[in-house]
């Protein structure tokens, strides 16, 4: 009984990982509350198909057509004068600043951990700039499965108690 529970929930997750409108959250609530699935049994699964997404997303940023031959140009120069110059320029600057810090494994997995489990920063956003960056792929998934895990089997053992 529990198989088909684990598949939907795997298939679920997958779908709610890439289509941001889909929330996990809410099917692990929803579904362990009303009895019709187990709570615990969904929150592992919708955790497997989320980091499963996540990674596909993650994949797809790392190997997107010209990744690969990717030549470092020179940006483009701004007037630092105007209100939008001094905004690229600081766009720039926190984007360079992310890659960097995502490449770097004191703080790409805690940030990870973080996003995977408390949602802050968004796991969407965080599953792009990994992929850019230098991250591991199995770090990247590891830390995602350990956050998901531990965000939807506390969410489902809180279920579990009404």
């Amino acid at each position: 009984m529990w198989v088909w529970q684990l598949a939907l929930a795997v298939g679920f997750g997958i779908g709610s990982a890439v289509i941001p409108v889909m929330n996990a959250e809410a099917y692990v609530v929803v579904g362990g509350g009303s009895g019709a699935l187990d709570p615990v049994v969904a929150a592992i699964g919708v955790s497997v198909g989320q980091t499963l997404g996540k990674v596909a997303m993650f994949l797809a940023v790392r190997y997107r057509p010209g990744y690969a031959k990717k030549v470092a140009k020179e940006p483009k120069p701004v007037n630092l004068d105007t209100r939008r110059g001094r905004f690229v320029q600081w766009n720039r600057d926190v984007s360079k600043r992310l890659l960097d810090a995502m490449s770097d494994r004191r703080w790409g997995i805690p940030v990870t951990l973080l996003s995977a489990s408390v949602g802050i920063p968004p796991l969407y956003g965080v599953a792009l700039i990994g992929g850019a960056s230098r991250m591991g792929v199995l770090t990247f998934g590891l830390s995602t499965l350990v956050g998901r895990l531990a965000r939807f089997v506390t969410l489902a053992l809180g279920v579990g108690l009404f």
